[in-house]
C-alpha cells in the first residue's frame, strides 16, 4: 500500500514538473465533473428563469418570459440577447427530436457541456502567465483558476457573467501573443471572438472598449481597426435574429442600454468600493491582498491584462446598480496578474525574502480554507426544494395545476416549471393576494388540484384558511432544502428564508 501511494505520489509529481498545463487541466477536470453530477438546481434567478426556462419553453411554443414579439404589442424589446439562450434552444430541440424529456437528464448535458468549456479558462490563464512569466507562474495561476472554491460551481451554471470569461481570456491570449508579430489576420480573429463575448453578456462591450484602447495605444491602428471590424461583425451575426423577431438590427441591444440608463437606481445600489470587498473577500484574505498588489504593481508591463479589466471594474464600481456577479469577468484577469506582479515583487524584494515562513503560512492558511469550501460548493444542490417539487408534481398522473400559499408575505416565489414539464399559470396567495380571490377564479386556474405551502412560517393558520374553502385537502409530501440552502438561511436569515415545502393536494 506504501509502495502505491509513494508511486502516485512520484506521478503526480513528474506530470506536475513536466506537464503541468496537462495537470491543471486534468485536475480542473475532475471537480469540475463532481459539479456535473452532483451540483443540481440554480444559483440564482437568471442563470435558470432568464435561460433555460426561456429555451424550454420556445422549444414547447410557448414563450415563458413573453420576449418575443407576438407577446409584446408595443413592438419594444426586453432588452436580452437571444444569442446565448438561442444555443440552449437549438440544445433543447434535439433533446426533443431524440425524445428526452427528463429535465434532470438535460441539465446534465448542459452543465457538462458548460464544464468542459470552462477548461478553456485555466488553458487561457496558464498560457498567458507563462508568456509573461514562465511555468512556475504559469502552474500556479493554473492550478489556482483549477481549484478556486467557487470556480468549478460557477463554471456548471448559466450565468453569462461566467459563461463569457472564455472568449474574453482567448481574445486577450491572441493579441497578447501576436503583439510582436507582423500579421494581421490575428486581431481580426481575436475581435470576432470578442465579439462573441459581448453577445453573450452585453455588459462584455466594456472589457472588449478596454482591449482595443489597449491596441490603439500600441499604435496597432490597421489591427484597431481590424479588431473593431471583428467585434462588429460577430455581434451582427450573433444578433441577426434581431432582424427577423423586430425588423432592425441591434434591437435587444439598443434596448438593454435604454432600460439600464433609465432603471439604474430600481436595482441594488451600493458603496462605489463594494467590488473591492467582494474580490477581497472572494479570493480569501490576505491572499487577495496579495493578487491586488500583485495586479497593480504590473500595471504598465502588462498593459493588455491590467486595463480592461480595470475599465470594466471601475465603471460597474461608478454605476449605481450593483451585483456580486456583474464583477465575475474581471476575476480571472485580476488572478493571472496578481500572482505574476506578486511573484515579480517577491523576487526583488530583499524584505520579504526574510519573511518566507510567514507568507508560507499565508498561503497554507488560503488553501485550507480554500479546501474547506471547494467540495461542499462544488456539490451544492441549490434551490433543492424548488426543483423537487416541480419534479414531483410532475410525476402526479392527475396533475393539473397549482396554488402556491405564501401568504405569510407580500409576495411569492416563481418555480421552475422547466422541471414540471408543463407551462402553466399557477395561482398564487400572498398578503396582498387573498384566498377569496383564487377561490372566485377556481375555474379560470383550470381547477388546482396541488397546493404548496411555501415556509413553515404561521403554517397551522395558514392550513386552516385554505380548509375553510377545501376541507378536504391531504398532505401528500414535504420537501427540504439542500445543505446549501439551510447553510445559507443560517448565514443571512434576514434575507434568505428557509425553504421548506409542504404539498397537498385537492380531492375531486
Amino acid at each position: 500500500m506504501e509502495n502505491k501511494e509513494k508511486l502516485l505520489r512520484n506521478i503526480l509529481t513528474n506530470y506536475w514538473n513536466e506537464n503541468p498545463l496537462l495537470f491543471v487541466v486534468i485536475t480542473g477536470a475532475i471537480i469540475r465533473l463532481l459539479a456535473v453530477f452532483f451540483s443540481k438546481g440554480y444559483g440564482m434567478h437568471d442563470d435558470h428563469f432568464l435561460v433555460i426556462e426561456a429555451a424550454q419553453s420556445w422549444v414547447d411554443d410557448f414563450d415563458y418570459n413573453n420576449w418575443l414579439p407576438k407577446n409584446r404589442p408595443d413592438n419594444i424589446p426586453t432588452g436580452h440577447s437571444f444569442f446565448y439562450v438561442g444555443l440552449h434552444y437549438l440544445l433543447f430541440s434535439v433533446f426533443q427530436f431524440l425524445k428526452i424529456h427528463d429535465p434532470q437528464f438535460k441539465m446534465l448535458i448542459v452543465r457538462l457541456l458548460h464544464a468542459l468549456y470552462s477548461l478553456s479558462i485555466i488553458y487561457y490563464g496558464y498560457k498567458i502567465a507563462y508568456k509573461v512569466a514562465g511555468q512556475t507562474v504559469a502552474r500556479n495561476v493554473g492550478i489556482f483558476l483549477a481549484l478556486l472554491w467557487f470556480f468549478p460551481n460557477m463554471s456548471v451554471r448559466n450565468l453569462v457573467e461566467f459563461v463569457c470569461i472564455p472568449p474574453l481570456l482567448c481574445s486577450t491570449w491572441i493579441l497578447f501573443k501576436n503583439e510582436n508579430k507582423v500579421s494581421y489576420i490575428p486581431f481580426l480573429i481575436a475581435g470576432i471572438i470578442a465579439g462573441v463575448a459581448v453577445s453573450i453578456r452585453f455588459q462584455s462591450i466594456i472589457f472588449v472598449g478596454g482591449l482595443t484602447l489597449v491596441v490603439f495605444i500600441n499604435r496597432k491602428f490597421i489591427g484597431t481597426f481590424l479588431f473593431l471590424s471583428g467585434v462588429f461583425i460577430a455581434v451582427f451575426l450573433t444578433q441577426a435574429t434581431d432582424l427577423f423577431t423586430w425588423g432592425r438590427p441591434f434591437a435587444e441591444f439598443a434596448e438593454y442600454i435604454r432600460y439600464n440608463i433609465n432603471h439604474a437606481y430600481q436595482y441594488l445600489t451600493q458603496k462605489w468600493y463594494m467590488y473591492l470587498l467582494f474580490i477581497s473577500g472572494m479570493l480569501i484574505p490576505p491572499i487577495s491582498l496579495y493578487l491586488i498588489f500583485g495586479f497593480i504593481r504590473n500595471w504598465k508591463k502588462n498593459l493588455i491584462l491590467f486595463l480592461p479589466a480595470t475599465i470594466f471594474l471601475v465603471f460597474h464600481s461608478a454605476f449605481p446598480n450593483k451585483q456580486e456577479r456583474f464583477i465575475l469577468p474581471v476575476i480571472p484577469f485580476i488572478i493571472i496578474l496578481g500572482l505574476i506582479g506578486w511573484q515579480q515583487f517577491l523576487d526583488t524584494s530583499n524584505f520579504l525574502r526574510k519573511k518566507r515562513k510567514i507568507l508560507k503560512s499565508t498561503w497554507v492558511f488560503f488553501w485550507i480554507i480554500n479546501s474547506i469550501l471547494l467540495v461542499p460548493v462544488s456539490i451544492a444542490y441549490s434551490k433543492k426544494s424548488r426543483v423537487e417539487s416541480m419534479i414531483y408534481l410532475s410525476k402526479q398522473d392527475d396533475f393539473r395545476n397549482f396554488i402556491i400559499e405564501s401568504s405569510h408575505k407580500s409576495d411569492y416565489t416563481l418555480l421552475p416549471l422547466f422541471y414540471l414539464n408543463k407551462w402553466v399559470s399557477y395561482a398564487y396567495v400572498t398578503g396582498n393576494n387573498p384566498l377569496s380571490n383564487i377561490v372566485k377564479y377556481y375555474d379560470s386556474y383550470n381547477k388546482p388540484n396541488y397546493i404548496i405551502f411555501w415556509e413553515d412560517i404561521d403554517l397551522e393558520n395558514r392550513m386552516q384558511e385554505f380548509r375553510n374553502s377545501f376541507p378536504s385537502i391531504q398532505f401528500e409530501a414535504m420537501i427540504l432544502p439542500s445543505f446549501i440552502d439551510r447553510f445559507m438561511h443560517l448565514l443571512n436569515p434576514g434575507h434568505l428564508k428557509m425553504e421548506i415545502i409542504y404539498i397537498y393536494k385537492i380531492p375531486e
